[in-house]
């Protein structure tokens, strides 16, 4: 088991037992404590699994990484992006090609705020994401899904495809179940952000959501 970002202790330690499972690492992507609480308490009780992340989380990793750095964890491949904005040092996981991990970095239908006011390492970030395959899976580490298409219907000409998606997003949220992963292709389609063709566009958008 590779554990992403954990939040809290106790219900994973909770989905561990219950699934006779070990975790063998965890990869975070920044230093903000609803990304890393849980880290201590299951480094507690698992004192051998492996702690990945940036230099900006250096109280928690046993191991720093960097932009191009690969990892292997039970049999599967993990790239490092830098992906800076949100915070400083701020990175995403793509395992194997086909499933992104990029915490705060991209949500569906929005990004996370620039806490830095380094505009142009999260505008970097958002073209490296548009440069991975469409069937790239994306995890985002928040469920934002229907207010950012609140905010992506005001600022976007809505096609069938949006409206699909939002309607789709909608009937999920009501059965209570994740939005997510999403794919590259769809952010694509529905992420403002994503469809910004250049800096000065995205601070337009950036500082409109975030007073949304």
């Amino acid at each position: 088991m590779i554990i992403v970002d954990p939040a809290e202790d106790q219900k994973v330690l909770e989905v561990l037992k219950q699934a006779n499972l070990t975790p063998v690492a965890i990869l975070l992507t920044h230093n903000h404590s609803d990304h890393t609480a849980g880290v201590a308490g299951i480094k507690q009780r698992y004192p051998e699994l492996i702690v990945y992340g940036s230099c900006e989380v250096s109280e928690f990793a046993d191991r720093i990484v960097y932009d191009g750095d690969r990892i292997e964890l039970l049999g599967h491949q993990f790239e490092v992006f830098e992906t800076a904005g949100h915070t400083a040092h701020h990175i995403s996981y793509l395992m194997d090609l086909e499933h992104l991990f990029c915490g705060d970095s991209l949500f569906s239908a929005g990004c996370g705020r620039v806490f830095t006011g380094d505009y142009q390492a999260q505008f970097a970030a958002l073209q490296r994401f548009k440069s991975l395959p469409d069937i790239v899976k994306v995890y985002a580490a928040h469920e934002y899904t229907l207010t950012n298409l609140k905010f992506a219907e005001t600022v976007l000409p809505i096609s069938c495809s949006f409206v699909e998606y939002q309607e789709l997003a909608q009937i999920k949220r009501a059965q209570g179940k994740p939005t997510l992963p999403s794919t590259i292709g769809i952010e694509m389609q529905i992420n403002p952000f994503l469809k910004s063709e250049n800096l000065q566009e995205f601070i337009r958008l950036r500082k409109l959501r975030d007073n949304f």
